[in-house]
């Protein structure tokens, strides 16, 4: 029995190594379209400090699918902003934020900013911890608001399908 050529033995390694690299792209590409979406986190800074801040809740803007996260906490102190890293998909959506501030009694002010106070798709936010002599930033909850309908009114209302939770307060 003659035994098979060089030429035709790298043309058999090169045929079986194009059906290996071809069945590996395929499972990977498999993998990655099937892999989960993973929920838009935000980093937020102040003094010196970075915190991941992962939804505090987040559904599907059908209200469905809901994940429940918890709220993060990052001391910021008087005189020193929040900074406000935001990921592309909350940047370019109609984002709100609820800042709360406290009086020197307690007494809790919120005030509500949004994107339309920043230029569009802004990725950085800061928000001022001391906007004016007697306020002190306690909080904040950034939103990702959907308009909904009381079935039974047919109301109208905004109402967030994700939201991200920040304690500043000690």
């Amino acid at each position: 029995m003659k035994r098979p050529s060089t030429r035709t033995v790298l043309a058999l390694l090169a045929a079986g190594l194009l059906v290996v690299t071809v069945a590996f792209v395929g499972a990977l590409v498999v993998l990655v379209r099937n892999a989960a979406e993973k929920d838009p986190v935000i980093t937020a800074y102040a003094h010196g400090k970075t915190v991941t801040v992962e939804p505090y809740v987040y559904c599907s803007v059908q209200m469905e699918d809901c994940r429940y996260g918890e709220t993060v906490q990052l001391l910021v102190p008087p005189n020193y902003p929040l900074q406000l890293s935001l990921p592309k998909q909350i940047a370019d959506a109609p984002w709100l934020a609820q800042v709360v501030y406290a009086l020197p009694n307690g007494e809790r002010v919120d005030r509500v900013i949004s994107h339309t106070n920043y230029p569009r798709g802004a990725m950085a936010v800061t928000i001022e911890s001391r906007p004016e002599p007697d306020l002190t930033l306690v909080g904040l909850e950034l939103q990702l608001p959907i308009l909904a309908r009381d079935k039974d009114t047919g109301k109208e209302f905004y109402l967030p399908h994700a939201a991200w939770s920040i304690s500043t307060a000690p």
